[in-house]
């Protein structure tokens, strides 16, 4: 079975959009930081709110070698998740901010993020378009620039 971390901004973004369920789907089961965990639970009151430790697809851990590298730059939960990947070498990191993707990627970690997923998601057909849902992440907060979304709807062939 193949190793999956994730952090924090690809969960909330499909717990927004209703599709949490894709990462059991395409990945069976998902390693998560217990930092990311706790960012999840701050936002409790959210309407989208869900305990990761109810679902069995996530298997919530605690981080136990440092961080390869110190950084102002990146939060607790995203220097978490690169450092666990790096302790399960780990065969894939989910992650959406550019600069803590930098990072990962100069420790030759391999990446997608949560549009990635939902292309997976359309390939496999679990999902049947992709464009709504990028309307759906969006109206929920959720930024991408017109460029990259064209570019995925490119690769899922609705553009």
């Amino acid at each position: 079975m193949r190793k999956v971390v994730s952090n924090t901004t690809p969960i909330l973004s499909l717990l927004k959009i209703n599709q949490l369920h894709l990462f059991e789907a395409l990945y069976g089961r998902v390693y998560v930081p217990i930092s990311v965990w706790e960012e999840i639970e701050a936002g409790k009151n959210g309407t989208w709110y869900t305990d990761l430790k109810l679902l069995p697809y996530f298997d919530i851990v605690t981080v136990t070698e440092p961080p390869l590298f110190q950084s102002d730059e990146l939060d607790q939960g995203e220097k978490d998740v690169i450092a666990l990947a790096l302790e399960l070498s780990a065969d894939l990191v989910i992650l959406d901010e550019t600069l803590a993707r930098t990072y990962a990627k100069s420790l030759q970690l391999h990446l997608t993020g949560t549009l990635g997923i939902l292309l997976k998601a359309k390939q496999q057909r679990l999902i049947e378009s992709v464009g709504p849902l990028i309307n759906h992440l969006q109206a929920n907060g959720v930024w991408i620039s017109r460029q990259v979304a064209n570019e995925v709807l490119k690769l899922a062939e609705e553009l």
